[in-house]
């Protein structure tokens, strides 16, 4: 009983340590948004700006789906609540109106861009974009992306000199899932397609993108197979192997990922099985550990729920070294866990 008793009190405190690597601890943990301005939200996605505001952004309305969802964006302020503004809609006239999904912020020297998707489901969005000049006080005018460029889909694109590598993916209407990249310039003048692994049975979707020494690139994916499942890269990203499954469960929800400074590797992640509906298995979130990307060990346990959904995590490291993680709260809030390195 007394060993039991310590145990819960040391997943209690949040701390979870993996043999050989270093200790973390949460030394911040808040819901964003005091008086949420939509019913329902989803998918955040965070990014540092040139002058170190923090921002967040996601999708929000009545529910997911609905026409009325549009993208909020606001800083994150080092005491206090959020206030996002509407950043994006999707209203293309006067009598069409489309649901706004999926929001991705990446920042550049200078400029701050915003990826996200109009379009009523997944298999018939596409891509847009702005930029913003000014460390988000104002946002251009909505470009549309390329036929069947989708844009990052959940996830961080990753940068590698004047290439931007973007993590994206396909649900087709038959049901099957297949990812690609999406590779541009920083002006995103000229894009193009690399197809992974298309020949598998696999159906995976939301890659994040982990970076190593000497070229070397892992992906690591949703699936519907019950595991996150990987790619590997040995040039970059040019080329890709075939998709594999890792040791990490994965309950057809999304993940993201990072390459820390110190060239740790973490990934925050729902540690269960599917259910029977595709919203199950997401009341459990964890932190998970690696150097090589192979041997993941968990070191943080974010949530232990029964019911509720905690899910759709991004995960980002600020240049002060600290690590800052958002992730849908039940849908109602966004909640913000910043980590340091002991």
């Amino acid at each position: 009983m007394k060993i039991c008793t310590f145990v819960l009190l040391y997943l209690l405190a949040g701390v979870f340590p993996a043999r050989g690597q270093s200790h973390w601890r949460i030394v911040k943990q808040e819901l964003l948004f005091k008086d949420p301005p939509f019913n329902n939200c989803h998918a955040s996605t965070l990014a540092e700006d040139a002058g170190g505001g923090l921002h967040i952004a996601c999708f929000g309305g009545t529910h997911e789906g609905a026409k009325d969802v549009v993208i909020w964006e606001g800083l994150i302020p080092a005491h206090g609540s959020v206030s996002p503004g509407v950043v994006a809609t999707g209203i293309l006239h006067d009598t069409v109106r489309y649901p706004c999904w999926n929001p991705v912020l990446l920042p550049l020297k200078n400029k701050l861009v915003l990826f996200y998707k109009i379009g009523p489901n997944p298999r018939e969005w596409w891509g847009m974009m702005k930029t913003s000049a000014d460390n988000g006080r104002s946002w251009s005018a909505a470009t549309r992306l390329p036929d069947n460029v989708i844009g990052p889909v959940k996830n961080k694109a990753l940068v590698l000199g004047d290439k931007v590598l973007c993590p994206s993916s396909v649900e087709e209407e038959g049901g099957h899932w297949r990812i690609q990249i999406e590779q541009t310039d920083v002006h995103f003048r000229h894009w193009k397609i690399i197809p992974i692994d298309t020949g598998s049975a696999l159906d995976v979707i939301q890659p994040s993108i982990l970076r190593y020494d000497k070229g070397k690139l892992q992906l690591l994916c949703r699936s519907k197979q019950g595991k996150v499942v990987q790619s590997w890269s040995a040039d970059n990203g040019a080329t890709w192997s075939s998709l594999s499954e890792t040791s990490l469960p994965n309950p057809n929800s999304g993940t993201d990922a990072v390459t820390l400074k110190s060239g740790l590797q973490l990934i925050v992640y729902n540690p269960d099985l599917p259910g029977k509906d595709w919203f199950n298995g997401r009341s459990r979130l964890r932190v998970a550990a690696s150097r090589d990307g192979v041997q993941w060990k968990d070191i943080l346990v974010l949530e232990d729920g029964t019911t509720e959904e905690f899910s759709y995590p991004a995960i980002i490291q600020t240049r002060d070294g600290q690590v800052h993680i958002t992730y849908t709260y039940d849908r109602k809030n966004i909640k913000h866990v910043v980590l340091q390195e002991q």
